[in-house]
């Protein structure tokens, strides 16, 4: 497996995570949202889970490029884990709205 690939399915395997605990998420909101205020639930939940799947796959790509000597990625690789995530978002979307 090449380095996109495997970072493709580490990005994957976090979307899966993320998705996996909505249900946790929603009612969190429901019993905080006195304090939290959030109007849509289901749009918060989403930028949620678009940011740790942003912020992980970050994290994944500097850890491999740490692991073979290439330093910290650019942001180029940065735009390449963006594009990776973002075409999920239909799925994502999907899933969280269902």
């Amino acid at each position: 497996m090449g380095a996109e690939e495997e970072l493709q399915a580490m990005i994957n395997q976090t979307v899966e995570l993320a998705i996996s605990q909505k249900d946790a998420y929603f009612k969190e909101i429901e019993a905080s949202n006195e304090i939290l205020k959030i109007k849509d639930s289901k749009e918060f939940v989403f930028g949620l889970i678009m940011g740790q799947i942003l912020g992980l796959g970050v994290a994944a790509l500097a850890q491999m490029k740490m692991q073979q000597g290439q330093g910290n990625p650019t942001p180029q690789d940065q735009m390449k884990v963006r594009d990776m995530a973002y075409k999920l978002v239909p799925q994502i979307r999907e899933r969280i709205f269902e």
